[in-house]
């Protein structure tokens, strides 16, 4: 396996670029492929057969390009595949684990929210880490679930009168019972950032996985001896399994969110994000 080679990025949707953002801070000269299961989104209300087969067709199809690891930017199918994952694939495989031990950590009420996807609530790992480290230190965690979020990011409707108004209907209950930290429990919610502001003001700390997710897979390729030679900025290929029209503007418009939110991003990182003035490579895949 070449350390020249990219790594691969796949989400049910466009939620995972948030993810990739955090990635490409952490390794601005690696080179990326996305890849877009716009055909298929949500996976949240999906069976658990069927998340497991769409996931396995995209690491499949990453894997045909050539990738040299994966990260599972989706916390669905990461809930339900990663197992499977590793055991056919043997690259690196990454996956998400909800933040719940930092926003543990960092609670004063005591109380903290979890927002996820039904696909997310179904699976092993939320309630893994709730009993690993919420239930020792004697924090409630409460959750929130809802359907329509994910689909509203991926129309381009993240921050919209709508969204807001979801927002304010689900996370009331959390609100009500003190809860002060908010973990992003799917890739979509960081892109829910200024609705929920606009809700919430600062009533919530949001707490998500994609900066530990992007330094475990830049030790994760050191110590497989994959960090790309390269010194030159890296760039990202986006690869999309339903309608390409569709998905452009959005990918487009989050991907220039991703970079110019941050006022923290590293002078390289910010090197590797620069001279973005020729349209973004997006091209189809299966459907």
């Amino acid at each position: 396996m070449s350390s020249a080679a990219p790594v691969g990025v796949f989400d049910s949707g466009v939620g995972g670029l948030s993810v990739l953002a955090e990635l490409r801070r952490a390794m601005p000269h690696e080179e990326f492929l996305y890849l877009a299961d716009t055909a298929h989104v949500p996976y949240g209300a999906r069976s658990d057969d069927d998340i497991r087969e769409l996931t396995d067709r995209a690491v499949s199809a990453l894997h045909a390009r050539g990738v040299k690891a994966v990260v599972v930017a989706c916390n669905t199918a990461s809930a339900f595949s990663l197992s499977h994952l590793r055991a056919r694939f043997a690259m690196p495989i990454v996956g998400l684990v909800p933040a719940v031990k930092p926003a543990v950590e960092a609670t004063r009420s005591g109380v903290v929210g979890v927002l996820a996807t039904p696909g997310t609530l179904r699976g092993t790992l939320l309630a893994d880490v709730i009993r690993q480290f919420a239930e020792p230190a004697g924090v409630q965690v409460l959750q929130a679930v809802s359907r329509e979020l994910v689909p509203l990011v991926e129309t381009g409707q993240a921050d919209s009168p709508q969204t807001r108004e979801v927002l304010r209907d689900v996370l009331a209950p959390l609100a009500g019972a003190g809860a002060d930290q908010l973990v992003l429990g799917c890739t979509h919610y960081p892109f829910l950032a200024a609705s929920l502001q606009a809700e919430y003001g600062d009533r919530f700390v949001l707490v998500d996985s994609g900066a530990a997710v992007a330094r475990h897979t830049r030790n994760v390729l050191a110590r497989n001896m994959l960090l790309t030679p390269h010194t030159r900025p890296g760039g990202v290929t986006y690869l999309v399994t339903g309608d390409l029209e569709a998905a452009q503007p959005v990918i487009t418009t989050l991907s220039a969110q991703n970079v110019h939110n941050r006022e923290d991003t590293p002078a390289e990182a910010v090197r590797a994000f620069s001279g973005r003035t020729t349209p973004l490579r997006i091209e189809p895949i299966y459907t």
